[in-house]
């Protein structure tokens, strides 16, 4: 069967099996894949699709295929428990990336304000991973800079000198300590239902993850005009922040329901700021 050209996905969801859907594009034609996985059993998905292993290693074949050299993938996971045993899945998952040619290019933690009960005699689960796989080496790399620097606006101590060809030094003055500095890789954000007032429509899929965590992903690591895609669309979160973005984005949803959610949801874009 002959692929399909990217183009006749960009600007809708897609309502199927992702492995599917994605056999039937070209290679080599995404950017950016930022999404987020079922996570073992921990959510109800309306039961449209099993998540085990196996589905997993047909979605990271295929996305290895559809992303172009220097492309990256965002692989947000987090792991259940079984009777006291951390199922490790997401490490599983990291492991296989690599296997079949992703570089893990940073493994960045997403740690969240607010935190579900704990299991029984166990910290509270405040995080969550995310995976930033690599085709090669990015090809965009926009790093934030928001780290307020504590010695913002002073000079550098001691005098930065530039060494000669003969030896000598020449004095090229103070440097001056920016107020921001590149962020560390623990991401905190708010999450749950209560991190937004607006776009209640979303409320309605079990598990939205913060616009803004898509936003630093999504300016991290591509241009205006790139693609990118999210096989796990939801309720459209990447979708909705690309598009504000001035990103191209393909969204692939398994769910008709959720398809409806999404497309609903962005409905509301033209209408909404950013952070």
């Amino acid at each position: 069967m002959a692929k399909k050209n990217i183009d006749n996905f960009i600007g809708q969801i897609t309502n199927g099996d992702s492995a599917v859907v994605l056999s039937t594009i070209k290679s080599n034609s995404v950017d950016l894949v930022v999404t987020s996985p079922p996570y073992d059993e921990l959510r109800d998905y309306n039961n449209d699709s099993v998540w085990d292993f196996n589905s997993f290693k047909k979605i990271a074949r295929q996305l290895y295929r559809v992303v172009k050299d220097g492309g990256v993938v965002v692989w947000v996971v987090g792991d259940s428990v079984v009777k006291g045993n951390k199922s490790l899945s997401s490490f599983k998952q990291a492991l296989y990336f690599q296997q079949i040619g992703f570089n893990m290019f940073d493994v960045i933690i997403y740690e969240k304000a607010g935190t579900a009960p704990p299991h029984k005699n166990r910290y509270f689960n405040a995080f969550e991973y995310m995976f930033v796989l690599s085709k090669g080496n990015p090809k965009t790399i926009n790093l934030l800079e928001d780290k307020p620097n504590k010695w913002a606006n002073h000079s550098t101590f001691g005098n930065v000198t530039r060494r000669e060809q003969d030896g000598t030094l020449t004095p090229k003055g103070r440097k001056v300590v920016k107020p921001f500095g590149v962020r560390t890789n623990i991401w905190r954000y708010n999450n749950g239902k209560g991190f937004s007032t607006k776009d209640k429509i979303a409320y309605e899929h079990p598990a939205i993850f913060p616009e803004k965590l898509a936003q630093d992903h999504i300016i991290s690591w591509s241009n205006e005009g790139d693609i990118v895609l999210d096989p796990f669309c939801g309720s459209g979160t990447v979708a909705k922040v690309a598009s504000l973005l001035n990103r191209k984005w393909v969204g692939i949803e398994i769910s008709s329901e959720y398809c409806k959610i999404a497309n609903e949801r962005l409905g509301l874009v033209c209408t909404e700021q950013l952070f």
